[in-house]
C-alpha cells in the first residue's frame, strides 16, 4: 500500500520550475485545477507509482494541452469533394480573409453611418453589391439558408398556406426538413401531386384556394430518376402571377455560374430563379457562391421590406464577420475574377492535365503511390451524383483504416478516402499552400509505418 502522505502539497508543485512555465503560459487558475485534479486521481488510484514529480507534471500538461487544444482546426482535403460539408464547405479567397481580419481586428461601420454620424443599418453592406450584381430590388443577409428559409415564411405566410410540391419535401444533412420547417414558421403545408410526378394543373388547382405563396425546394443532394416530371419554374411563377400569389425559391447551392462550363452537369443559377419571375430568391453563401455561411434573401422590395421587420430578423441577422467575409466574395463576381481568385471556383476548373502533372510531382517526391483517373464531386448539395474527372494518386495498403487513422493525427491532419481496398488523395481540393505540408505527412506516416 503507497504511503499517499509522501504526495507533495499543491503549493510545493505550484512553486516549481515547470509549473511556473506552465503558469506563464496556461495562467495560474488552469495549472492550479489541473494540479488538484491529477492528486485526486492519484488519491483515488491509490497508485506509488505516480506520486513523482515528474510524472504529475506529465499528466499536469497533458490535461492542460487537452483542455487548450482547439476542436476546430485546419485540415487538408484530399477527398476530392469541393464543397466538404463535415470539412467545412468553400474555404475562403485571401481578398475575403483580408476583409474579415481587418474588421475583425478594428471597430467597424457595422450599423454606423459616417456620413452623418449617426446609426445605420447592416444590411446595406452587402445589399447594394446584390442588388447592383443581380438586379434586384432589394436584399437581405441572414445566417444561413435554412434561416433564411425560416424568415421567409414566417414573415409572408404564418398561418396561411403554401402550396409545394410533394417531390420537393426533401430531407438534407443534418436532419433538415422542409416540412418541418414550414410547421416552425407557422406555415400551412398544402402538399401537391405525387412522390414522382407533378403537373401544372395541380398549381392550377391549388391556386384557387388563395394560398400565400408557392414554394419552390431545390432538391439538393436528392435525385428523382425514371418516370418523374416537375413543371418549369417559369410556368409555376406564370400561374401563381396570374392568380396573385407570389413565388418563393429555395435555390439552396447560390450559383451564380454556370457549372455545365467547367464539365459537369448544369445547376440552376440565382440569375434563372430571377428571369423566371421568382419574387423571393433564398440561396447559401458557403456552397457554390463561395464565400462564408451565410443565408441570402433576394428579391422584390415590397416582400424585403416585410421580412425584415419581422422579429426573427433579428435572431438571425449575420455578424460583422460574415458581412466582411460574404461582401469581399460578392466583388469578385463584381469584377469577373470569381473563377481566378475564388477557391472553389479554381478548383472546379483545374483541367485534367494540370491535376495529372501534379499528381506526377507528388509522385516523383515521396517516391510512392500510383497515378490513376478518378473522379471528383461537388458535394453540399450540389449537383448529386455529379463527377468530374480528375487524377489521383493511389497508395496500395492491407491498413487503410489505419493510415487514414495516422493521417488525421498530429499537425496537419490529411483527410483522404479509402477506394477499392486503397487510399487515394485528389489533388483537386488540395490548397497550393497545403501542399508542402500533405507531403510531409505523406512521407512521415507512410515510413513510420
Amino acid at each position: 500500500m503507497p504511503d499517499l502522505r509522501s504526495i507533495p502539497p499543491v503549493n510545493t508543485l505550484l512553486a516549481r520550475e515547470k509549473a511556473i512555465r506552465l503558469i506563464s503560459e496556461y495562467g495560474r487558475e488552469q495549472v492550479l485545477t489541473a494540479i488538484r485534479q491529477t492528486l485526486d486521481e492519484i488519491r483515488e488510484k491509490r497508485s506509488a507509482e505516480n506520486i513523482s514529480e515528474p510524472l504529475i507534471f506529465n499528466e499536469v500538461e497533458k490535461k492542460l494541452y487537452s483542455l487548450f487544444q482547439p476542436t476546430l482546426k485546419p485540415v487538408i482535403n484530399a477527398t476530392g469533394v469541393v464543397l466538404h460539408t463535415n470539412l467545412g464547405r468553400a474555404p475562403l479567397s485571401r481578398y475575403a480573409i483580408r476583409a474579415i481580419q481587418e474588421v475583425g481586428e478594428n471597430y467597424s461601420t457595422l450599423e454606423f453611418d459616417l456620413q452623418n454620424g449617426k446609426r445605420g443599418s447592416r444590411s446595406v453592406h452587402t445589399e447594394d453589391q446584390l442588388k447592383h450584381l443581380l438586379g434586384v430590388e432589394a436584399a437581405l443577409v441572414v445566417t444561413n439558408n435554412a434561416a433564411a428559409v425560416l424568415l421567409c415564411l414566417s414573415a409572408l405566410a404564418r398561418r396561411r398556406k403554401v402550396v409545394i410540391s410533394r417531390t420537393q419535401l426533401v430531407e438534407i444533412g443534418g436532419g433538415f426538413r422542409v416540412p418541418d420547417v414550414m410547421r416552425q414558421s407557422g406555415a400551412i403545408l398544402h402538399e401537391i401531386g405525387t412522390t414522382n410526378r407533378v403537373h401544372i394543373s395541380d398549381y392550377e388547382e391549388a391556386m384557387q384556394e388563395k394560398p400565400a405563396m408557392a414554394l419552390r425546394a431545390h432538391h439538393s443532394n436528392y435525385r428523382i430518376v425514371g418516370f418523374f416530371s416537375e413543371p418549369e419554374l417559369k410556368e409555376i411563377v406564370e400561374v401563381a402571377h396570374r392568380n396573385n400569389v407570389p413565388v418563393m425559391d429555395d435555390l439552396g447551392s447560390g450559383a451564380l455560374l454556370d457549372t455545365a462550363l467547367y464539365g459537369m452537369g448544369h445547376e440552376p443559377t440565382v440569375q434563372e430563379s430571377l428571369n423566371a419571375g421568382v419574387d423571393v430568391v433564398c440561396f447559401s453563401g458557403d456552397k457554390l457562391l463561395g464565400g462564408p455561411q451565410a443565408g441570402i434573401i433576394i428579391g422584390r422590395k415590397i416582400f424585403l421590406d416585410k421580412i425584415k421587420r419581422h422579429p426573427l430578423a433579428r435572431a438571425v441577422r449575420a455578424d460583422k464577420l460574415c458581412l466582411a467575409g460574404l461582401s469581399a466574395t460578392l466583388d469578385h463576381y463584381l469584377r469577373g475574377d470569381a473563377e481566378k481568385c475564388i477557391p472553389i471556383w479554381q478548383m472546379l476548373s483545374k483541367s485534367e492535365e494540370e491535376l495529372k502533372n501534379t499528381v506526377c510531382h507528388w509522385q516523383n517526391l515521396l517516391k510512392m503511390g500510383e497515378i490513376l483517373p478518378g473522379r471528383s464531386t461537388v458535394g453540399g448539395g450540389s449537383l448529386p451524383e455529379e463527377t468530374i474527372p480528375t487524377w489521383l494518386l493511389v497508395i496500395q495498403t492491407n491498413k487503410p483504416d489505419q493510415y487514414l487513422a495516422a493521417l488525421r493525427n498530429g499537425d496537419h491532419p490529411v483527410i483522404a478516402r479509402i477506394e477499392n481496398d486503397a487510399i487515394v488523395f485528389d489533388p483537386r481540393t488540395v490548397l497550393d499552400f497545403q501542399e508542402a505540408n500533405l507531403l510531409e505527412k505523406l512521407k512521415t506516416v507512410f515510413m513510420e509505418k
